[in-house]
């Protein structure tokens, strides 16, 4: 991380962004779906003129080597990557600036930081890299009450290997290059890439539940955890390395996904694998979504487990540069560390045969330089469009779910049909809704829509959540979850807290209340101290 820093608006660090052709491309799309020619863009604030209010805390002298108050790190921690962040941040609206930015070398230090910050009254809010597109870092009640943001970025060592079980002990300050490039040596990898895996950290990784590269058998940060060490208010504590244990409730499944609320995760030791040596791709393509999605379900339920299967809607895929819109997509790769894949991949392809499946071309090198490696680039740098079209006051975002085949097809009609209605009523004019698959069980899809209207400046953010609104409550009504992978955060909470039992979240109050007494750690998320 040292090259350049992060910014302190925007996804990735300072001098990167979409290169002026990926910046012609969206706009000429965004043309055709609108009917403008023209997008006039607002200027966003620069650094110096980013509105923050003075300090209201300031640590003391026992901390002060490694806690700041500096304009650029509290402006750099005020947001995660949000549309409603960015929006924010355009209109200078910084009320969610942390008072102080800690960034402890050790866990004594987090401690220390966690015990003052409780004393002092303040929040104290775990960072991760700030990739968080769901509201997980942003704190809005700092409006009322001191911030302090804790940032691990001095705690990114693998500090142990052990090669016999393949794991590691890695510290939760890891970003994701600076993690595999202390594994390479090893011939060794954690080979969980999300698409923000430059931009965040092991710890974060953990506390959100994060999905990774993996389509299908390993989804989830969840199945490479083997233990873990996590600071919390009430003291700390390590679970127990094993490869599986029926003793009771797992502790370590109480702190993934707790999103920072329970403990800030200092260190695990991670499920590795050896690194993939043989690799197949193709491309297939099918007349529509549900086609593709017939198709997956046999790939799926074969036993088959390729490591990536994202499906492309037509729209989906001519928005990306992957097609022209006359097909759905399919990417399809298989790889392993230990054996040949054509295999697999031959059976794989007949599966999607028998459902109307062809292919793009039959040769795997020509396929790499195709849809796949389009869609492959697209996927990486969309992030970078959001700084560039929220000021034009575009209205761009995305959600996901999990849901089981069986109402795949009316979950989706409902989705399109109320994000589409909610669009037109809220922008006056279409727009459009787009999904794709990121990962696949052999009992349901998770489908991830993106969606697209033409805002307008001063009402962005209703219009954005009318929106949203629109399509959480058509999600959860028809049964699937608010989320598979970006975490609940505070924007999802509403629907969060109707998906999930009561007597369950009775039960996770008393957990918060035993770790955290004084609702110091990222007040908001999950539940309400």
């Amino acid at each position: 991380m040292a090259a350049a820093r992060l910014k302190y608006f925007g996804w990735g660090r300072e001098g990167e962004a979409m290169t002026a052709e990926e910046e012609a491309f969206a706009l000429s799309t965004y043309r055709a779906l609108f009917g403008l020619s023209d997008f006039p863009a607002v200027a966003v604030p620069d650094l110096e003129a980013v509105a923050l209010r003075a300090p209201r805390l300031m640590p003391p002298a026992s901390l002060a080597a490694f806690c700041f108050a500096e304009r650029y790190d509290r402006a750099a921690h005020a947001f995660g990557k949000s549309y409603q962040d960015t929006v924010w941040g355009m209109l200078n609206d910084y009320a969610s600036a942390p008072d102080v930015v800690a960034y402890p070398r050790t866990e004594q230090e987090v401690a220390a930081v966690m015990d003052w910050a409780g004393d002092a009254g303040a929040m104290l809010v775990p960072f991760g890299g700030g990739s968080s597109v769901v509201g997980g870092v942003t704190a809005l009640a700092a409006r009322d009450r001191p911030l302090v943001t804790l940032d691990l970025r001095e705690m990114g060592k693998v500090l142990e290997i052990d090669r016999a079980s393949r794991a590691a002990r890695i510290q939760g300050g890891a970003f994701g290059p600076a993690l595999e490039a202390q594994l390479k040596p090893h011939a060794l990898t954690l080979r969980h890439f999300p698409q923000s895996f430059e931009y965040s950290t092991l710890g974060g990784w953990i506390a959100t539940r994060s999905g990774g590269h993996f389509a299908s058998l390993y989804t989830h940060i969840d199945d490479f955890v083997e233990s873990m060490r996590v600071v919390t208010p009430a003291g700390a504590l390590e679970t127990r390395r094993l490869p599986g244990s029926g003793a009771g409730p797992s502790p370590d499944r109480m702190f993934i996904g707790s999103e920072g609320i329970l403990g800030v995760i200092t260190e695990a030791w991670m499920r590795l694998q050896d690194r993939p040596t043989h690799r197949t791709d193709q491309v297939v393509l099918f007349k529509d979504l549900y086609a593709a999605a017939r198709g997956l379900r046999a790939v799926s339920q074969a036993g088959l487990y390729p490591s990536n299967c994202r499906v492309l809607d037509p729209m989906e895929a001519r928005n990306t540069g992957a097609g022209d819109g006359s097909a759905a997509i399919l990417v399809l790769a298989f790889e392993s560390a230990d054996h040949k894949t054509e295999a697999w991949m031959a059976r794989a392809l007949e599966c999607c045969a028998d459902h109307g499946g062809t292919l793009e071309t039959a040769d795997a090198a020509s396929a790499r330089a195709g849809a796949a490696a389009k869609w492959r680039q697209a996927f990486i740098r969309m992030p970078y469009a959001r700084e560039k079209m929220v000021p034009r006051a575009i209205i761009t975002d995305t959600f996901e779910t999990a849901i089981t085949w069986d109402r795949f097809e009316a979950l989706h009609g409902a989705i399109v049909a109320a994000t589409e209605a909610a669009i037109r009523e809220v922008t006056g004019r279409a727009g459009q809704v787009t999904c794709r698959f990121t990962h696949v069980y052999p009992d349901g899809p998770a489908p991830y829509f993106t969606f697209h209207g033409m805002g307008r400046h001063g009402a962005l953010l209703e219009q954005w959540n009318a929106i949203k609104r629109a399509a959480s409550d058509a999600l959860i009504a028809a049964g699937g979850t608010i989320t598979h992978h970006h975490a609940v955060g505070r924007e999802h909470r509403p629907w969060y807290d109707r998906q999930r039992p009561d007597l369950f979240a009775g039960a996770l109050l008393a957990a918060k209340r035993s770790l955290d007494p004084k609702g110091v750690l990222n007040p908001g998320v999950l539940i309400d101290p």
